[in-house]
């Protein structure tokens, strides 16, 4: 029984952990669930990861409810079954499958999401994954976003399909030459007649042309869902990465502003780095699987930390991360 303590860490130490518990078949206890948080323990959205996660393999989970500042997994013989997953709250679906897709690595696999967002604050949108991370690895799962969801109804519908592949190798200490820039502004069909979609993507490149000389190509979208929404996610394709920033929308933030930060935070990410922050942690895992990798993050956050353990914990590797937390780092497997 593998022990960990979250007195420190947020939700993504509990999804990593259980993702790799269903996949190496180790079971674990966590306490202090969210423990340095305002309001600690479980949210729904954490119980249902771990509900579908839990799914997988027949799962023994003792203290799976609200507020709980502790729960044991303990995983039986993994089972190869399509999965339809119900969030009752605007939760992310990316964290969610971020999870889902390291426990099924390599397995063919259906899900069926219906509820939660596709466009979350402090989340990666789900076409990060799609538009990032996948092609870093060398994922060749297959997502469909029949309907976005945004804050705070959600009620996205999202269909995937997992399929077994080999992990890329990752050696990415530098991003070298940026190639071109693609951007996807979304929002709400609500919202076409204000031209949200329209004047993201005008302010972005504006600002873009300013920064990078190179093709820049954003596409709009108008999407159907519950609540009114928008985000915009911007993908930098260089000689040897690819590097993600988004925002997303929020009452009282203009079309304007969003596309500002989006394009801020791109700019940051792209400093010196390898890879963004959010790949920085999402990659973890997947070096650790492959048996060998390397890359510079534009941040070593909490996040990173917590989750090297875990993942040194449940599939016996070293990872090694030079530099402090808040600033660029180098992370290595030993």
């Amino acid at each position: 029984m593998i022990e960990i303590d979250g007195i420190t860490a947020g939700g993504q130490l509990l999804r990593t952990a259980a993702a790799l518990s269903v996949l190496t078949g180790k079971p674990f206890k966590i306490i202090n669930i969210r423990g340095a948080r305002p309001q600690s323990g479980l949210k729904a959205q954490h119980m249902e990861v771990i509900k579908a996660l839990g799914k997988l393999c027949n799962a023994e989970i003792t203290g799976l409810e609200l507020g709980s500042e502790e729960i044991e997994f303990i995983p039986n013989k993994f089972v190869e079954k399509d999965l339809t997953i119900k969030i009752p709250t605007a939760g992310s679906i990316g964290l969610l499958l971020n999870a889902l897709l390291i426990a099924t690595y390599n397995k063919s696999i259906k899900i069926k999401v219906y509820g939660g967002g596709t466009w979350n604050k402090w989340a990666p949108p789900v076409l990060y994954l799609k538009k990032v991370l996948f092609p870093l690895i060398g994922e060749k799962t297959e997502i469909n976003i029949i309907r976005d969801g945004f804050y705070p109804q959600g009620g996205a519908e999202v269909e995937v399909i997992s399929k077994p592949f080999e992990i890329n190798k990752i050696d990415i200490l530098r991003r070298g030459e940026i190639k071109e820039i693609n951007g996807y502004s979304i929002a709400s069909s609500i919202l076409k007649k204000n031209k949200v979609a329209e004047r993201q993507k005008e302010c972005a490149e504006k600002l873009l042309k300013k920064e990078f000389q190179v093709p820049i190509n954003i596409q709009i979208s108008y999407v159907d869902s519950i609540s009114p929404g928008s985000g915009i996610l911007l993908v930098m394709k260089t000689e040897n990465s690819i590097i993600g920033a988004d925002c997303v929308g929020e009452k009282g933030k203009s079309s304007e502003n969003i596309a500002t930060e989006a394009v801020n935070n791109l700019i940051f990410e792209s400093r010196k780095a390898g890879v963004d922050k959010h790949a920085g942690d999402m990659l973890l895992p997947y070096i650790a699987l492959a048996g060998k990798g390397r890359y510079k993050t534009s941040m070593i956050t909490n996040h990173t930390i917590s989750n090297a353990d875990i993942v040194n914990r449940f599939l016996d590797v070293k990872i090694r991360i030079i530099g402090d937390q808040g600033g660029m780092g180098i992370i290595s497997l030993s």
